[in-house]
């Protein structure tokens, strides 16, 4: 066990190793909301919640008068859903963990909950249990299986009324929320769960903190399992597993606790939009600069896609997630099981970032030096200093930079039409 929770802890105690050397994980939000397929995965909110104008006008131009939203279920789909296809493309994107949305704040349950009658994947649009289709599929390929879960719905009845009475009624936490989690945890055994949707209520509505007990105890994943922090009013940074934060949160500097940052390819939302445009997708180079900058800070980098109501994922996102596989092919060593080193990155640039491995260090540099010679200010080399280029054959010469550093001469580079794709490593043996 993971030590006892003590009194009202959400202290989890140390957090499983697995996570921790993993580095990098593939997140997916799909739902009932990838059927508007437009604006966001809070398509529901916006439209009936906030009566926002352009959703409104959008559901009059594309479906008939008195639409609901429930009327959207049917159409998820998931017809070309290919889960072996896609643990296949998670592993050649270099994840070694991936988080599936099993429910959004819409309610609608990716498997078929018992407490979510007629609102799930069994019983309605794609007649199939996602999440175990999903989970299976990853297991196959050996990738970890993270769980994301919101704890309320936006227009649950039940929710609706604890929240009136200033949740001093419970109703929905012990009808739907805590059932579906520990549902979650019995069937699926995930390795990690990823809360959300905790924020207008404390810890003490959501009994986060006896599920946690039970989960760090005596659940069957007891001793893998690892949580973020979402799991109550202000809980977020300051209690629970790993931090999140906020949505692509990110540290000015070296955190003392394990982060992790979920970023997203359509740059303007977690769900499939069917309207998006390539200038809003995040390129290759963006990609890479922050998931080293993460990576050196101690964090994780999430990168999350909406595939489509048919399970799809478009080929712009398997492009961008193939391209950060190759990079990862290379530059890998720098990346997985890394720690962040005494520096995190160069003070002169934010170009060039650190990480290491014991008595190795890693220097990654985002830009390619004009006169192919990097200067590193911050390692201090010895005499037996060894310097090698990840991806590239032999050493490379270096010689001490007067005053502070080294300047190390990178092979010559073909002149080439592009400039070059982002990201090198040098590979520091014998520095200090």
């Amino acid at each position: 066990a993971r030590g006892q929770l003590s009194g009202r802890s959400l202290e989890p105690g140390p957090l499983p190793a697995w996570y921790d050397r993993a580095k990098v994980g593939v997140f997916v939000h799909w739902g009932v909301f990838s059927v508007p397929a437009w604006g966001s995965e809070w398509f529901w909110w916006h439209w009936q919640g906030q009566h926002d104008a352009a959703y409104e006008s959008f559901v009059r131009r594309r479906f008939p008068p008195g639409t609901t939203y429930a009327e959207f279920a049917p159409r998820f789909t998931a017809h070309d859903f290919q889960p072996r296809q896609w643990a296949q493309l998670f592993r050649r994107a270099g994840a070694r963990y991936v988080v599936l949305t099993t429910k959004h704040h819409e309610g609608f349950t990716n498997w078929g909950s018992p407490v979510s009658w007629n609102w799930n994947s069994v019983d309605t649009g794609p007649h199939r249990d996602l999440v175990g289709e999903l989970g299976e599929a990853l297991r196959e390929s050996n990738l970890r299986y993270g769980l994301y879960h919101s704890l309320m719905e936006w227009f649950n009845p039940l929710y609706l009324a604890d929240k009136q009475s200033d949740f001093k009624t419970q109703s929905f936490v012990l009808k739907k929320t805590m059932p579906e989690l520990y549902d979650l945890v019995l069937k699926y055994k995930p390795d990690l769960i990823w809360s959300d949707g905790d924020w207008e209520a404390p810890d003490s509505y959501w009994n986060s903190t006896s599920f946690l007990a039970w989960l760090y105890n005596d659940s069957p994943v007891k001793d893998t399992v690892v949580v973020n922090d979402r799991w109550g009013q202000g809980c977020s940074c300051r209690h629970g597993g790993f931090y999140n934060c906020a949505d692509k949160y990110r540290p000015g500097t070296l955190p003392d606790h394990k982060w992790e940052m979920c970023s997203s390819l359509d740059r303007l939302s977690w769900g499939y939009r069917s309207n998006m445009s390539l200038p809003e997708v995040m390129d290759e180079m963006s990609v890479i600069e922050e998931l080293v900058q993460t990576v050196s800070l101690g964090g994780n980098y999430l990168l999350n896609m909406g595939p489509t109501k048919e399970g799809v994922i478009v080929p712009i996102f398997q492009e961008r997630l193939l391209a950060l596989g190759r990079w990862l092919d290379t530059n890998g060593e720098a990346i997985y099981e890394s720690q962040p080193w005494r520096v995190q990155m160069e003070n002169t640039t934010d170009t060039v970032w650190y990480t290491s491995k014991g008595p190795v260090v890693f220097a990654i540099f985002l830009l390619w030096p004009r006169d192919n010679v990097l200067h590193l200010s911050s390692p201090i080399p010895s005499p037996g200093t060894q310097v090698t280029l990840l991806g590239f054959a032999g050493t490379l010469e270096w010689q001490i930079q007067p005053g502070t550093g080294m300047l190390i001469t990178l092979p010559y580079m073909l002149p080439s039409p592009l400039p070059p794709r982002s990201g090198w490593v040098v590979k520091l043996e014998g520095v200090k």
